[in-house]
Order: C-alpha cells, then sequence, then structure tokens
C-alpha cells in the first residue's frame, strides 16, 4: 500500500470531523480526512436538516390556524410536491439518477486545504489509517469522528420487512398513503409529525416506555394530545412483536393482539455506534459499543487518538460533536479548553422539532435526583405572560429545575410554540452555574415569552 504522511487524520466527514478538520488545517497542519458515504455526515442529509424541512412547514400551518386573521387564510393541505423539492434543496440537490450528492461540501474542504479520501478507514497500527489501497500516518494526531446508525431491533421478521430508517424518512420522494412508526423517541415523534401534516395515515407505537420517556414527564403528555389533534393514532403501551411484508403492504403485529397495515413502517428504535470496523482493536482498544474517552475526548492510554461526537456516546447531537471537535483539536494544538465542560453529557441542550417543540438543556428532576442533586422544581405556564398573547394561544410548560444546595439552575425543559430559540439563555445559566440570585438581574424584554424567569424568581422569592 502507498503511504502518505499528514500531520493529522480525521476519519468521518459529519460536522464534528468536519470542525475538527478545519480548525487544525487553519492552524497550519497538513490533514487529511476519510469519508466512506457523503462529506456533511448522516446529520446533513438523513437527519437534523432533511427532518426540519419537512416538518417546518407544518409547524407554520399548525401555528397560522391558531391565530385570528391568519387562521382565517389559511385553507387547504400543505403543497407536498413544493415541501419535498425545498427538501432537496436544503440537503444539497440530486443527482440526474435522483442520488443524493456532496458536490456542494467539497470547495470547503479545497477552500481548507483539507485532503478527502473517498472510503473506509480502519486503523492498522499506532497513528496509522488504511482507507482504499492507501495508508494514512498522522504525525500527531487520529480523530475518530465516525457516528451511529440507525439501530434494527431483534422483532420476528423485520429485518426481512424493508423497513425504513431515519435515512428512508427524511429522503423519501413520495408521501405513502399510511405509515407505521415504531418507537416513541425524537425520530418517533418528529416524523409522526412531518408525515401526518404532508397527508398521510399515521400510527405511531411508542412502546411500554412511552413518548419521549428520557424528558420530563408532562413532555410526553403534551406532545402526545398535540399529535392526537392533528390525527396520528397513537399507541402507548403496546409494543411491536412482528412485522411482515406482503408486496406493497406491511402488517405489523402488536403484543395486545392487534395488527397494524400500513404501506410503510419506519423503526425509530435509538442508534448503535459505527465502532466495529474502525480496527480499534488493532491499538489496543477493545469496544463492543462506544468508545470512551477522557475529558480532552482522548482514549485513555493513547495520547494521539480522539474520538468526539457519537461514537464517544457522551452526548449524541450534532452540536455536541462539533463541541467535542473544538476540545480536541485545541489539545492537539497544545491549549486546554476542556477544564470543566458541563454542557457535555447530562448539560447538552436538546430540541424536540414537534408541535409543540421541546427545548431543554440540564437535568430533569428525575436525573437530578439520581445524581443525587437536592432540587426543587418551578413549573409555569410558557404562554401565561404578554408575549404569549402573540403566539395563537399555543400551550406549553416551562420547567426550571434549581439545586437548593447551591441555588443554581441544573435543568429547565420549556415546551410551546417555536420555544427553541428560548433555550440559551437557560443554557448559559446552567453552564455558567450563575446564581439565580443573580440572574434575577438579567431582565427579560417586555412583552416576550422570556418573562417566564420573572415566574421563576417569584416562586424563588428572588
Amino acid at each position: 500500500m502507498d503511504e502518505i504522511e499528514f500531520d493529522a487524520v480525521v476519519v468521518g466527514a459529519g460536522p464534528g470531523g468536519e470542525v475538527a478538520a478545519g480548525r487544525l488545517a487553519d492552524a497550519g497542519l497538513s490533514v487529511a480526512i476519510v469519508e466512506a458515504d457523503k462529506v456533511g455526515g448522516e446529520c446533513s442529509y438523513y437527519a437534523c436538516m432533511p427532518s426540519k424541512a419537512l416538518l417546518r412547514p407544518g409547524e407554520l400551518l399548525i401555528e397560522a390556524r391558531r391565530a385570528p386573521g391568519a387562521a382565517e387564510a389559511v385553507t387547504g393541505p400543505l403543497d407536498v410536491e413544493a415541501v419535498l423539492r425545498r427538501r432537496d434543496e436544503i440537503i444539497g440537490g440530486r443527482g440526474e439518477d435522483g442520488s443524493l450528492s456532496d458536490a456542494g461540501q467539497l470547495p470547503w474542504l479545497e477552500e481548507h486545504g483539507i485532503t478527502l479520501f473517498r472510503g473506509r478507514g480502519r486503523l492498522v497500527g499506532e497513528k496509522r489509517v488504511a482507507v482504499g489501497g492507501s495508508v494514512l500516518r498522522a504525525r500527531r494526531a487520529v480523530v475518530l469522528a465516525g457516528g451511529t446508525r440507525a439501530a434494527l431491533p431483534p422483532i420476528d421478521g423485520l429485518a426481512d420487512a424493508r423497513p425504513w430508517t431515519n435515512r428512508e424518512a427524511t429522503t423519501a420522494r413520495e408521501v405513502p398513503g399510511s405509515l407505521i412508526v415504531v418507537g416513541g423517541g425524537v425520530v418517533g415523534v418528529e416524523m409522526s409529525q412531518a408525515y401526518r401534516s404532508l397527508g398521510a395515515r399515521v400510527t405511531l407505537v411508542a412502546g411500554g416506555r412511552g413518548l419521549l420517556p428520557r424528558e420530563e414527564d408532562f413532555v410526553g403528555e403534551q406532545v402526545g394530545a398535540s399529535l392526537a389533534e392533528q390525527g396520528v393514532d397513537v399507541r402507548s403501551g403496546p409494543r411491536a412483536v412482528a412485522v411482515r411484508r406482503d408486496g406493497d403492504r406491511v402488517t405489523v403485529a402488536l403484543n395486545d393482539g392487534t395488527a397494524l397495515e400500513a404501506d410503510e413502517v419506519l423503526v425509530a428504535a435509538g442508534r448503535v455506534p459505527q465502532s466495529a470496523e474502525l480496527g480499534l482493536a488493532e491499538v489496543g482498544v477493545e469496544t463492543d459499543g462506544f468508545v470512551k474517552v477522557d475529558e480532552r475526548m482522548r482514549v485513555p492510554g493513547l495520547d494521539w487518538l480522539y474520538v468526539i461526537g457519537d461514537l464517544n456516546g457522551r452526548a449524541l447531537f450534532t452540536h455536541m460533536a462539533k463541541y467535542q471537535a473544538a476540545i480536541a483539536t485545541a489539545d492537539v494544538l497544545g491549549s486546554d479548553i476542556a477544564l470543566e465542560h458541563p454542557a457535555d453529557g447530562p448539560g447538552a441542550p436538546r430540541v424536540i422539532f414537534t408541535e409543540p417543540q421541546v427545548a431543554s438543556v440540564g437535568y430533569t428532576v428525575a436525573a437530578a435526583r439520581e445524581a443525587g442533586l437536592r432540587v426543587r422544581a418551578v413549573d409555569v405556564p410558557t404562554d401565561g405572560n404578554a408575549g404569549g398573547a402573540f403566539t395563537g394561544g399555543g400551550r406549553g410548560t416551562a420547567r426550571f429545575v434549581v439545586d437548593e444546595e447551591r441555588n443554581v439552575l441544573v435543568g429547565a425543559t420549556i415546551t410551546g410554540t417555536g420555544v427553541a430559540d428560548m433555550l440559551q439563555a437557560a443554557t448559559i445559566a446552567i453552564v455558567g452555574g450563575v446564581p439565580v440570585g443573580r440572574l434575577r438581574h438579567a431582565v427579560p424584554a417586555f412583552p416576550t415569552r422570556s418573562e417566564i424567569w420573572l415566574h421563576l424568581f417569584d416562586a424563588l422569592g428572588v
């Protein structure tokens, strides 16, 4: 094999890998990036970006129909072809054969002097990555940013039933007449709403844990009620035990004896790390899943090997992959920005783009108590202020979780229309460890829904 030397080799060109490669190249290092699929990764083509493009039109329609004056002007269904066309534009368009293309991402790599290698990268020794017919030798560091893929649970007949995963759901060129969604997590609820807004008959099988079980208890209740109002058949409790495909139809059997039938079935049952084919055993790293790292994203005992993003399992979000890339590359370049970084793991901000939206950061009440914290929860209505008068009467709850010993915020969950952009204030408060008494002097503007903070201060007597 040809051997080519670089200062750093990055395996995986998703958001985390791109940030790592870009920061290292901008610092003057020679950088190779290895990608087996598309530059831009899962988020750009099969997850975050296309899913939000599918959700946004229906979200706007729901809000407009609640607003007097606008409601009367909004009639008829969505223009499905226009929605799908715009989705394709957002993810970079399609080639003549209908396939997705990452051509629009390549100029950025060239501008930063990053060398792209197409293929699957695999460690074959210390600081050595094989791809195609070449071995890339890294003088300083190898960064693994391989990400995750959709999990297929061991449901009888599922693998043979040609199920959709997030990839098929976000890139479909036609809307099926009917869709069964298996899984009540983020992908399940978002895609249920999106496809219902596009005209499909949707049945959501949430299973025994119900909807969005990792969030505060009221989240699943509110999102479930809204999905039902939109026309989604939500089944909480029963779980899928068998799937059969017969021509163009698929049948899903539930453990309560019910049999559901539809054109397609979407499996949204979590993610699994793509670590098995990375050659980790070649450098003495044993893992059957996520790869453990230290606070600087280094694999313990190997000061040249970094693992960022979903692959290390600390926080499976695009924004956290970018954040971890900054920590790892700073370490490669000889500086330390890790210190104490509570934005990783339990502190990670997260948004679910349903209607109502769910914006949360830090601990839930249950998670905080499990971590040994003595906390108090303060609940206020998201729209219970003057700013809420302009959102069309959307429901929602804002829960603040306060550490009573330190008198600081350690968690916040906000549900309601368009609350995603309200999350950053809570994130800053939590990551910064700002005392609640000090937060009292960060005055929210009138009339905005950010006045939910005033209700928190009143409840705490500050």
